[in-house]
This record gives structure tokens, C-alpha cells and sequence, in this order.
């Protein structure tokens, strides 16, 4: 019996999971640095990577619905998968620019008010000095 094909795929799987465990433990860790210390700006980086990622896992299961698991696992195979994933970032990052907005936003106005982090005043930063205000919880 041939091994080659299983242990080929076993070392796929392996480094896909791999991939996908160190890029959920980057945004656990991104999300575990926010405090009422955080700007604006730390916390919208963070949640956009977090939907990015959500998004991502769904558009995966998605494809997997519709390809064949008992394709020939090969090295044009393992090439084909890395730049599938690669792919699938893109097009995920596209969708939450395109159509996230809402749900980033919501998610946003809840997260500043449950670490407290102030709101610039945009309009007089402009004027030449940054007044910083605090949102009613």
C-alpha cells in the first residue's frame, strides 16, 4: 500500500492549519493589546483584520462545499491550494472594503464604548490642535 499520497496530504493539511492557527493567534493578540489606552485607528485595524479573517474561514468552507476531497494529491495540487488561499484573502479583504462597512462600524461604536477610548474631535483638529472628547456610555 502506498503511503506517499496520504503523508503528501497529511503535510498539506498540517501547514494549512498551521497557517491558519498563527494568523488567528496574531489577531488574538491584536485584540488582546486593545485598552482605553487604544486610538481609533488601532481598534478600526483591528476589527477590519478580524472580519477580513471571519469572512476568509467562510468564503474556505464555502469552496469546500463544492470541490472534490478525493482530488489527486500532488505537488501541482499543493501549489494550486497555497494560491487558492492566498486568493481567498484577496477576495475577502475586496468584500469588507466593499460591502463590510456596516458591520465594522457597528462593531466599532460598541468596542470604543466598552474600552472607553476617546473620540477626536475631527473638525477641530483641523482648526490646528486636537481636542479630544469622551462618549456618554
Amino acid at each position: 500500500m502506498d503511503v506517499s499520497g496520504i503523508t503528501s496530504m497529511l503535510n498539506q493539511t498540517t501547514a494549512t492549519n498551521n497557517a491558519a492557527s498563527s494568523k488567528a493567534d496574531s489577531l488574538q493578540n491584536s485584540a488582546n493589546g486593545l485598552s482605553s489606552n487604544s486610538t481609533e485607528e488601532e481598534l478600526l485595524e483591528v476589527l477590519k483584520d478580524f472580519e477580513s479573517y471571519f469572512i476568509e474561514q467562510i468564503i474556505k468552507e464555502m469552496k469546500d462545499t463544492f470541490t472534490d476531497e478525493d482530488e489527486e494529491s500532488s505537488v501541482a495540487s499543493q501549489y494550486t491550494d497555497t494560491f487558492m488561499d492566498y486568493a481567498i484573502e484577496e477576495v475577502a479583504d475586496i468584500l469588507l472594503e466593499e460591502v463590510g462597512g456596516n458591520m465594522t462600524q457597528q462593531l466599532f461604536e460598541q468596542m470604543k464604548r466598552n474600552y472607553n477610548i476617546p473620540t477626536v474631535d475631527v473638525t477641530s483638529e483641523a482648526a490646528g490642535h486636537t481636542a479630544v472628547k469622551m462618549e456618554e456610555k
